[in-house]
């Protein structure tokens, strides 16, 4: 599959609560940890307008994490663990990433301005000391979200939390 253009950024990211947010200019970021769809879920990354939650698996510390920005589907990364996706709707076509209480990374913008994106979320390590993350986001229509690589407990956990 052609990557087409992506622009990358790669962050130290600290997270605090296993908690970093993707969030769309216009919007305030997510209030709390969003509902996972209750047909498909995905557990690890969850979304309301114009904000995504995202999991980590470590609680409190620095992790390594990398945002694509594609202009089409670039394909999964097969090396990392777990791979999950879901829609993104953009009301302005600029997002951030977000440190839970800390600063913001500003992305490159969003290749088709506001509308709908697809965001696919990939962790390694979620189960170990050492994790890392790479968030692709594409212009995409709407679709359910799904799960296309689980191999963590962590992630299994998220998807059924108790």
């Amino acid at each position: 599959m052609s990557m087409g253009t992506a622009h990358f950024v790669h962050v130290d990211l600290h997270v605090r609560h296993r908690q970093a947010y993707l969030v769309d200019d216009e919007a305030t970021g997510p209030h709390g940890l969003p509902d996972d769809d209750p047909a498909h879920p995905v557990g690890i990354i969850r979304v309301e307008e114009g904000a995504a939650f995202l999991i980590t698996g470590a609680d409190t510390g620095t992790v390594g994490f990398t945002v694509a920005v594609a202009d089409r589907d670039p394909g999964p990364e097969d090396e990392f663990e777990d791979i999950v996706e879901v829609n993104f709707r953009s009301a302005v076509g600029r997002v951030a990433l977000h440190e839970w209480g800390g600063p913001a990374y500003e992305l490159p913008p969003l290749p088709a301005g506001p509308g709908w994106y697809r965001l696919r979320y990939h962790a390694r390590g979620m189960d170990g000391p050492d994790d890392d993350y790479l968030l692709q986001i594409w212009p995409e229509e709407a679709a359910a979200p799904r799960v296309v690589k689980s191999s963590s407990a962590t992630l299994r956990f998220w998807q059924c939390p108790v």
